[in-house]
């Protein structure tokens, strides 16, 4: 797969890069019966307050119904399309099992139309294949990983990214996960052996403004043009610097540059090993 660029007819064409995906997919069209509609919230709540800034517009999109769960256990599938998903930077492809059902799986690297896959706790280690952590060898890239057996795939699922085991003990899976942080997972919890695929899509240029609207993402204003009663880094007379050591979100909370933002009485702080490195060590 390769990144396809455009011949320099404007500014914004010039810097423009995207996927070529007349090689990257098989050219199938979306099943009808996993296609359903999705209102969208433009980031606000039930209250019609805005909770999640930068949302809103773009084009319209229809929601494919893909499986995390995997619910289909010793029953051999067949990936019989490779597709775009408008909600997701990965691709997902079609699963046909042996008994005839049918359903959207986000797929990994150098998978192909044809390959089969089978999800069971005696799966081989092969490309795609689900099994419990606790049979995985040290050193397996896996993705689409629960933390709890049976609630579905919750890490490693956008384009590229993956985990590796590296330890196993005491019933739990060390995996490094794509931040670099080291954490404990019960190894009971359910993987597929791979990577993401798609992982070219980290290197594209949206080239111009108005394609980010068309993915429904709204203009982000700089803390530091605003005024001091909209963001601790606003005012100041021309460009100034934020007044204190450290960066901080509209709210006043640090964020970013290789500071801890993480809360220190987190349910989770008893799974994890290494925190993640942040900033240029990165």
């Amino acid at each position: 797969m390769a990144i396809k660029t455009y011949k320099p007819t404007s500014k914004s064409q010039r810097q423009h890069t995207s996927i070529d995906y007349r090689k990257a997919l098989s050219g199938h069209k979306p099943l009808k019966s996993l296609l359903k509609g999705k209102k969208r919230m433009g980031g606000r709540n039930s209250f019609g307050r805005i909770t999640v800034r930068h949302q809103g517009g773009g084009h319209k999109k229809r929601l494919r119904d893909v499986d995390f769960t995997f619910e289909k256990k010793n029953i051999p599938a067949k990936i019989t399309s490779i597709e775009y998903d408008p909600f997701r930077s990965a691709f997902i492809g079609l699963a046909v099992y042996a008994d005839g059902a049918k359903t959207y799986i986000v797929l990994p690297q150098k998978v192909k139309v044809g390959d089969t896959f089978i999800v069971s706790e005696t799966a081989p280690i092969k490309l795609a294949n689900r099994l419990p952590l606790a049979n995985m060898p040290v050193g397996t890239f896996v993705y689409n990983i629960e933390l709890k057996p049976g609630a579905g795939g919750r890490i490693a699922r956008s384009a590229g990214n993956y985990a590796e085991v590296v330890a196993q003990d005491a019933g739990y899976t060390h995996l490094k996960m794509p931040s670099t942080e080291i954490r404990r997972v019960i190894g009971s919890a359910w993987a597929s052996v791979g990577e993401v695929s798609n992982e070219e899509h980290r290197l594209e240029n949206w080239g111009k403004a108005g394609r980010t609207r068309w993915k429904g993402i709204r203009p982000t204003v700089r803390g530091t043009a605003m005024n001091p009663v909209d963001h601790p880094h606003g005012g100041g007379e021309g460009k100034q610097g934020r007044g204190h050591r450290r960066q901080r979100t509209m709210w006043g909370k640090p964020s970013g540059k290789g500071q801890k933002t993480r809360r220190p009485k987190k349910y989770s702080n008893v799974f994890i090993v290494t925190r993640r490195k942040v900033g240029k060590r990165k």
